[in-house]
């Protein structure tokens, strides 16, 4: 019990970032919370954790120790869950946070779905594309696509996406189709506006080695579906996800090109707060969004096809 308690500690002073705001949660002194950190460092034989009055930073050691900590305390939660649920039904609040486009086309119809195998479950679905503090917004689940910096967060993959170079038949003909992604330095770009995640360039893969290029905007917009629509207008190439534009291409509004050179898929993911115990309407609510986004059926309809769900998801 002693281990386990110190795990947990250990894990939500990562996530919070102080031992204080631990401490308050449980009700108890700050020290308490060291020294549960204190004899989990000295039962390893190594430092997890450098703490001043200011800052609290994970070590290399703690980072690793972090991750299992969390893959740990979430599978005994789950499994706790699975036995104990049964015939529990879902209630309560459940704060969702999206992408806003993304969103509004593959996280609100599942919304609506959801609620409908759980009527007792109310739902706050927050569509923005800044970079939501979980802990600090009380937020249950955020959907987040790529790179996931925050290593204190629970994180589940659900499905992959891919982002693709389109540019419209009435484009290409007027200015030539490139051939290598550095022959885009040379033509009229569209791109999203500045503090986004594409400020960083356009990735690519050649002979094996991943390029990013910094391009260098004809036009940007914040709003990625005002891309895709200036993109039909033929104003120029966009680098957009395969999910929003996935019709265009099947229609001929838009031709994909530099599809060799295309980078790898980006992951997918639900992200949540480390916690014991998952709330029941966060566990089915993550489990119909990996079910939905693993089937390839469900991308090739554009979200027309919902699959099946185990009988279990709808009781």
């Amino acid at each position: 019990m002693d281990r386990f308690k110190e795990m947990e500690s250990f894990v939500s002073v990562a996530a919070h970032g102080s031992l204080s705001a631990v401490a308050k949660l449980e009700g108890v002194q700050p020290a308490v919370i060291g020294r549960r950190i204190d004899a989990l460092e000295e039962r390893l034989g190594v430092k997890l954790m450098l703490r001043t009055t200011r800052k609290l930073t994970l070590t290399h050691e703690g980072s690793a120790y972090l991750e299992d900590c969390q893959r740990i305390l979430n599978e005994m939660a789950n499994a706790d869950a699975a036995v104990t649920a049964g015939g529990a039904r879902a209630t309560g609040l459940l704060r969702v946070s999206a992408p806003a486009g993304f969103g509004r086309r593959h996280v609100a119809p599942l919304v609506k779905r959801f609620m409908g195998l759980n009527p007792e479950v109310k739902i706050s679905l927050d569509l923005t594309d800044r970079m939501v503090d979980l802990v600090n917004e009380n937020v249950d689940c955020a959907v987040r696509i790529g790179s996931l910096p925050d290593s204190s967060m629970i994180s589940i993959k659900l499905g992959e996406t891919r982002r693709v170079v389109v540019a419209s038949p009435d484009y290409l003909a007027r200015y030539g189709k490139p051939g290598h992604p550095y022959d885009l330095l040379q033509h009229r770009c569209l791109g999203l506006g500045p503090n986004r995640a594409q400020a960083r360039g356009w990735s690519f893969m050649a002979h094996g080695e991943p390029i990013t290029l910094r391009i260098t905007h004809l036009v940007e917009c914040n709003d990625g579906a005002v891309l895709r629509d200036w993109a039909l207008s033929g104003l120029g190439l966009a680098w957009r996800s395969y999910w929003e534009i996935r019709e265009d291409l099947a229609n001929g509004s838009l031709v994909e090109v530099l599809g060799d050179f295309a980078a790898p898929p980006m992951g997918i993911y639900a992200l949540f707060p480390q916690r014991r115990h998952l709330p029941l309407r966060v566990r089915l609510f993550v489990d119909l969004l990996k079910i939905t986004y693993g089937d390839l059926a469900y991308w090739e309809s554009g979200g027309a096809y919902m699959p099946e769900l185990p009988v279990a998801a709808e009781t």
